[in-house]
């Protein structure tokens, strides 16, 4: 209940301008700085080299008019990390997409490494003059580590989304993953990290069901993998994903995509713990819940309860394998 109530301040202060509330809060900052700059110094925070270009039509060979696909954010919306195309998440969602709508799906790429939040508008500036049908935001990783307010991050975020929904575009956001998994990181900069990550993630989600878009929880979706198997499932830098890490990450994104564009149902099964709520109380459960998706909903006909803006939550934890589709030339 209290990540519930912290995420509508933290939506409640984008919507109307406040910029107070701050990830890290009153939590004393001096050794926090210490273990911070340790933790810099064993990642190497920039992999050499750009992410792989992967822009380009995916499922050439379908019938029927391209989908218009864009990919907007930060380093991993870009896939920095991997060497291949196809091994970004942007490849392989175009190709689960194109394999799901039968039909080819062009996929733009605005994403760039680094970006906090304030960067959104420049990159849908762009996205936008490819006619989007669907856009993915993933953000608010650099916003954390940056410090910034999360209520000002928020609040270019659902800008974002309402200016991509005003031109017809669906938007799916992955909200910002948990970042108490990175490995160099000790505590307890990693239990701040981690709660700071799901606060923001959290408010991201309220701002994005009341803009109509969806989100998807990343969060800790791939701890366990993480835990596990850290030299597999991030990439060189110990700090972005690796081919694996991104493969899960997408699986969970892609079923939420598909209800976009309403190419699959998306009924709740309340035998799963899925079902309609209130969106703070969604978004709270959502940021705990990795692989969770959120959307808006009506309840009697209406979208807004006594509680405010109804939302439904579906859970995806257990995604099948992407397929792959090699890209044609741009």
């Amino acid at each position: 209940m209290w990540r519930a109530f912290t995420a509508r301040r933290i939506a409640a202060a984008a919507a109307y301008g406040g910029g107070g509330i701050t990830a890290l809060g009153g939590i004393t900052f001096g050794l926090v700085v210490v273990e911070a700059r340790l933790a810099r110094k064993i990642i190497q925070a920039t992999p050499n080299g750009d992410p792989p270009v992967a822009d380009g039509l995916y499922g050439g060979t379908l019938g029927g008019s391209p989908l218009s696909l864009v990919m907007i954010g930060d380093s991993t919306a870009a896939g920095l990390g991997v060497h291949d195309p196809e091994e970004t998440p942007a490849a392989l969602l175009a190709a689960g997409l194109s394999a799901i709508a039968d039909r080819p799906v062009r996929l733009t790429n605005v994403a760039r490494p680094g970006s906090r939040s304030h960067a959104l508008p420049e990159q849908v500036g762009q996205a936008l003059q490819v006619r989007p049908d669907l856009a993915v935001i993933m953000i608010g990783a650099n916003d954390v580590t940056g410090r910034v307010p999360a209520a000002e991050s928020v609040r270019h975020l659902a800008d974002a989304v309402g200016r991509l929904r005003a031109h017809g575009c669906h938007v799916v956001v992955g909200t910002c993953p948990d970042l108490g998994s990175v490995k160099p990181l000790m505590q307890p900069l990693k239990w701040i990290a981690r709660r700071a990550s799901r606060q923001l993630a959290a408010a991201q989600t309220i701002a994005v069901v009341e803009r109509g878009g969806r989100s998807v929880s990343l969060g800790d979706l791939l701890g366990r993998e993480f835990a596990a198997d850290p030299r597999t499932m991030f990439s060189e830098d110990r700090y972005h994903p690796s081919a694996r890490g991104y493969a899960a990450a997408s699986a969970a994104i892609l079923p939420s995509m598909a209800h976009a564009l309403d190419l699959e149902p998306d009924m709740p099964d309340p035998l799963l713990g899925e079902g309609v709520l209130p969106v703070y109380l969604a978004a709270a459960e959502a940021a705990e819940v990795s692989g969770t998706e959120v959307s808006g909903a009506t309840v009697a006909g209406r979208d807004r309860g006594p509680r405010g803006r109804w939302a439904t939550l579906l859970h995806r934890r257990s995604v099948p394998d992407l397929p792959t589709i090699t890209p044609n030339a741009t």
